[in-house]
C-alpha cells in the first residue's frame, strides 16, 4: 500500500533543521568541500571517526559490484566516510527501490542511480525523497559542475511542479556514442559485404549468416530486451518499456510536434514489432531474448560463432573477441541504423540517473555532513576523476599537457581499457561516476571508437534529447502512477507475446490495443500531455 509522508516529511524535517541549526555552530560538516573549485582534499566529514553512509547499488552482471574496488577504497580515506552499500541485482533495483520509498522500511542513507521520471515523481512530491534543491549551499561541488558545463537549464528541466528538484543527476558535458549494433566484421569481409546502414541490411545480414550456420540465432542482446528496445526503437519513432526516454515505460515524444503520444498503441509500435517478429519467426533473433543474459552466456554465445550480432557497449568487444578461438574474428561496432523514422539512437541527456535522498535521511542528525560528504564523494574534482580514471600513479599517470596514460597492465588487457578499468578498479560505472568528460572518456577507447563517434556525429540528431517532464503536482502525480503500473504489465505481457508468435499482429492487435485502451492509455497521455510547461 502507497503511504503518504508529506506530514510526517514536514515533522521530521523540522526536527532535523532544528538539530542542524543547533549543531551548526560548532560543526566541522560545513568545511568538508572547498566550494566551486571542488578539487581540495579535504575531509567533509572533518577529523575524528568517519561518517557512516548506507548507499543502494544497483548491480549489474556484465560489472559485478567489489566492495574492495579501488574506487570505493580510496574515496572513503580521503572523505573520511565508511560507505556500506547495499547491492541489489539491476532487474530488481527499480521495484526495490520503489518499496523501500513508498513504505519507508530498510531505506539507504543515500539511493544511486534513480531519477524522477514516472513513479518516483508521485514518491516525490509526496514526501518521500528531499528536495535536495532546497539545500544547494550543501552541494557546492554539484552546483560547480553545472555552472561550468553550462546546464543551468537542464537542471531547470528536472524541476517538478513545485519547482523543485530531488535529486542530483550525473552529469555529461556532450553526450557520446557508447553503444549500439556490434557484428562480426569478419563475416562481412568474408562474403563481400558493405557495412550496414539499414534494418533491411541488417536482416539480410543475418539471414546469409544463419544460411550459413543453421544452428545459431544471429541476433543476440545483452542484459535481456530493454537493451535492444531502447536502442532500436527510435529508429521507428518510438521509445517503451523500462528504459524508455520519457520514464513513462508506455508514451513516446514526437519531435516534430513536440508532443506525447500513446507509442505503446501507435502504428509505428505495430511496425516495429513486425520486423522484431519476423526475425524470431525465422531463427534469428535468439528465443532467450525474453529473459536477462548474464555477461558470460553473452560473451560465450558471440564468441563461439552462435551468434554474430548483438547490441551492447563498445567497451565489450575486447573480451568477446579475446573468448573466441574463432580464425580471424574480428567485431565492429557500427553507427545507427536507419529504419521507417529515420537514423536514430537511443535518446539521451545531458543528465543522467543520480543521487537521491530518503525523507528518513532528513531524520538524521548529521543531515547536512550526509549531503556536504555525498557531494565530496561524487562531485569534488578530485573524486571526479577518481571514478573515471582511477588514482594517479597506480592506474594512469598524466604529463604536464594533461595527456593521460594508463598502466601497462590496464593497456595490455584483453578486455581493453575500458572494460578492464570498470571490472577490476570500479572506474567508468553508471552507478557511481557522476561527471562525465568526454575527453577523459575518449582516453579509454582506441581511434576506430573515436571514428565512430565523429561519422555518428556528421550524421546529425542520430542522438535525440529526452523528452520534457510533465509538470505533475503530487495528485496527478500519483494517478499517472496508478496508471502507469498496470499498463506496463499489460505492455510486457503482450510485448513479449507478439515477438514469439504467440500472439499473432493480424488477428490479435485491436484486442491488445483494446485492452490498454480499458487501463486507459489516453487518460495517461493526456495527463502527461496537459501537464507540459
Amino acid at each position: 500500500m502507497r503511504i503518504h509522508l508529506k506530514k510526517l516529511l514536514c515533522g521530521s524535517m523540522a526536527l532535523a533543521m532544528a538539530l542542524t541549526v543547533f549543531s551548526g555552530c560548532g560543526s566541522t560538516g560545513a568545511s568538508g568541500s572547498t566550494g566551486a573549485g571542488g578539487s581540495g582534499t579535504a575531509s567533509a566529514a572533518g577529523e575524528g571517526d568517519p561518517i557512516e553512509i548506507t548507499l543502494s547499488y544497483s548491480d549489474n552482471a556484465t560489472l559485478p559490484f567489489k566492495e574492495d574496488w579501488l574506487t570505493i577504497q580510496e574515496v572513503q580515506k580521503r572523505t573520511n566516510s565508511k560507505l556500506k552499500f547495499e547491492v541489489i541485482p539491476i532487474a530488481d533495483y527499480d521495484t526495490k527501490v520503489s518499496l523501500m520509498l513508498n513504505t519507508g522500511e530498510n531505506v539507504p542513507d543515500v539511493i544511486l542511480y534513480q531519477g524522477t521520471k514516472g513513479e518516483n515523481a508521485s514518491l516525490a512530491l509526496n514526501g518521500a525523497i528531499v528536495p535536495i534543491s532546497d539545500y544547494s549551499e550543501w552541494t557546492p561541488n554539484f552546483n560547480a559542475w553545472v555552472e561550468k558545463f553550462g546546464m543551468e537549464k537542464d537542471l531547470d528541466d528536472l524541476r517538478l511542479k513545485d519547482g523543485k528538484y530531488y535529486y542530483m543527476p550525473s552529469l555529461f558535458d556532450v553526450p557520446f556514442y557508447d553503444g549500439g549494433l556490434i557484428l562480426r566484421q569478419d563475416f562481412l569481409e568474408a562474403n563481400d559485404l558493405e557495412a550496414p546502414a539499414t534494418y533491411d541490411d541488417l536482416y539480410n545480414i543475418l539471414k546469409l549468416y544463419k544460411e550459413q550456420n543453421p544452428d545459431s540465432y544471429p541476433l543476440t542482446i545483452l542484459s535481456g530486451p530493454r537493451v535492444l528496445y531502447r536502442m532500436t526503437m527510435p529508429a521507428w519513432g518510438i521509445s517503451l518499456g523500462k528504459n524508455s526516454s520519457s520514464g513513462s515505460y508506455v508514451l513516446s515524444w514526437d519531435y516534430d510536434k513536440q508532443e506525447y503520444f500513446a507509442g505503446a498503441t501507435s502504428e509505428q509500435f505495430k511496425e516495429y514489432l513486425q520486423f522484431f517478429a519476423k526475425l524470431y519467426a525465422e531463427g534469428l533473433l535468439d528465443p532467450e531474448m525474453a529473459d536477462p543474459i548474464d555477461g558470460d552466456k553473452w560473451t560465450q554465445k558471440m564468441a563461439s560463432g552462435a551468434a554474430m550480432a548483438t547490441y551492447a557497449y563498445y567497451d565489450q568487444i575486447g573480451g568477446v573477441e579475446a573468448s573466441s578461438t574463432i580464425d580471424g574474428f574480428k567485431l565492429q561496432m557500427y553507427p545507427a541504423l536507419a529504419g521507417p523514422a529515420g537514423a536514430h539512437h537511443q535518446p539521451k541527456s545531458r543528465t543522467g540517473a543520480g543521487i537521491m535522498f530518503p525523507a528518513k535521511t532528513a531524520e538524521r542528525e548529521d543531515f547536512e555532513q550526509v549531503v556536504r560528504t555525498i557531494d565530496e564523494i561524487f562531485f569534488s574534482e578530485e573524486n571526479a576523476k577518481l571514478w573515471c580514471l582511477g588514482v594517479e600513479g597506480e592506474t594512469y599517470t598524466e604529463d604536464e599537457n594533461g595527456n593521460i596514460v594508463y598502466s601497462d597492465e590496464i593497456t595490455s588487457s584483453p578486455d581493453g581499457i575500458y572494460k578492464t578499468m570498470q571490472v577490476k578498479y570500479g572506474c567508468g560505472s553508471d552507478v557511481t561516476q557522476m561527471v562525465w568528460v568526454n575527453k577523459r572518456e575518449m582516453t579509454k577507447y582506441d581511434e576506430n571508437y573515436a571514428q565512430i563517434n565523429a561519422t555518428v556525429e556528421s550524421m546529425g540528431d542520430v542522438i535525440q534529447g529526452i523528452p520534457p517532464t510533465p509538470m505533475f503536482d503530487d495528485l496527478t502525480s500519483e494517478e499517472a502512477g496508478l496508471l502507469q503500473t498496470p499498463l506496463a504489465d499489460t505492455w510486457e505481457r503482450w510485448t513479449n507475446e507478439f515477438l514469439t508468435g504467440s500472439k499473432s499482429l493480424d488477428t490479435d492487435w485491436d484486442t491488445y490495443v483494446a485492452e490498454m485502451q480499458s487501463k486507459g492509455i489516453d487518460q495517461f497521455c493526456e495527463l502527461y500531455q496537459s501537464n507540459m510547461n
